[in-house]
C-alpha cells in the first residue's frame, strides 16, 4: 500500500476501534473531523440512511448528502427525498446514469432485460448506479454508508471502518451494530421523515421493479432481486472494493457493462 492508504487504514483502525462508545452523530463527527478533505454520504432514502441525514443535517456536520437517482425509483422515494428537503431546509444533490449508457444499456437488453441472468442485472446496476457512484466520490476522502451486519452474510464481516481500496478512500459504517429496531425507534424518536414502503413490508428499497415487499421470516434483503439466488445479491456498490486482499471485484458484470456503454 502507498504511505496515504496505510494511513487511511490506520485511521479506520483507530475508528473502527472506538465507534463502539459513541452516538451515531459522534461517530460522523469522528469521520469528518479524522479526515482531510471531503467527506461523503450516499443515501438511497432508506431507513438507515433517513437516521444518517438527521444525524448530520441536525448536528451541522460538514459531510455532502448526495444520492443517486438510477430513473427507475419508486413514486414513494422522490416523496421522502421531498419530504427530507423540507425538512431540514437543505437541497440533496441527485446524481443520474450517463444518459449515453442508459441508452445503449436498453437497447440491448430492453427495458427489463436485467431478468436475462445475474450479468445482465449487474450490468444494469453498474449504468444505474456504480458508474454514478464513482462520480459521486471523485475527490473524496472519506465516503459514509447505512450498512448494517446484519442485513446479509454478506454485510456481517465488514468492519466500522476500512479502507476502500476500489475507490480510494475511508469507508465509514457508523450504523454497523444497529439493528433495525434499533433505527426504527431512533427515526420515531425524532419525527424523521421515512418512506412509507416500509410501513408495506418492504425493509429494503432500491429500483422499483427490483424490489417486493418480503413475507413473514423471509430475511431483510429478500425482497431485492427476488428471482436470483441469495448470495447473489448485491448490486456491486459494497462488494469487492473494501479491504485491499478483499473479495474480488463483479470484473463479468463490468465486462458486460463496458461492452453496452463503450
Amino acid at each position: 500500500m502507498t504511505a496515504e492508504q496505510l494511513a487511511t487504514a490506520a485511521l479506520a483502525d483507530r475508528l473502527a476501534r472506538d465507534f463502539a462508545s459513541m452516538s451515531l452523530a459522534e461517530r460522523l463527527a469522528a469521520v469528518r473531523a479524522g479526515v482531510p478533505g471531503r467527506v461523503v454520504f450516499t443515501t438511497s432514502f432508506g431507513l438507515e440512511d433517513q437516521a444518517i441525514t438527521h444525524a448530520i443535517f441536525s448536528q451541522g456536520i460538514s459531510i455532502d448528502v448526495v444520492t443517486i437517482d438510477t430513473g427507475r425509483l419508486f413514486p414513494e422515494t422522490y416523496d421522502v427525498w421531498s419530504a427530507t428537503e423540507r425538512r431540514y431546509a437543505t437541497r440533496i444533490r441527485g446524481l443520474s446514469p450517463d444518459h449515453a449508457g442508459v441508452e445503449k444499456l436498453v437497447a440491448r437488453q430492453g427495458i427489463d432485460g436485467f431478468r436475462l441472468s445475474v450479468d445482465a442485472r449487474k450490468a444494469c446496476c453498474f449504468v444505474r448506479k456504480v458508474e454514478p457512484l464513482g462520480r459521486a466520490l471523485e475527490g473524496a476522502s472519506a465516503w459514509i454508508t447505512g450498512l448494517r451486519a446484519d442485513q446479509s452474510a454478506n454485510r456481517s464481516d465488514m468492519r466500522f471502518a476500512e479502507l476502500d481500496s476500489g475507490h480510494g478512500v475511508l469507508k465509514a459504517n457508523p450504523l454497523l451494530d444497529w439493528s433495525r429496531e434499533r433505527v426504527a425507534e431512533f427515526v420515531h424518536e425524532y419525527s424523521i421523515p421515512y418512506n412509507t414502503l416500509h410501513d408495506r413490508g418492504f425493509l429494503s428499497i432500491g429500483c422499483a421493479p427490483c424490489t417486493r415487499a418480503v413475507a413473514p421470516g423471509e430475511s431483510e434483503r429478500a425482497g431485492r432481486w427476488w428471482w436470483e439466488q441469495e448470495d447473489k445479491k448485491e448490486c456491486g456498490l459494497h462488494v469487492g472494493r473494501s479491504r485491499a486482499g478483499g473479495r474480488a471485484a463483479p470484473e463479468r458484470a463490468l465486462e458486460v457493462a463496458e461492452g453496452l456503454t463503450r
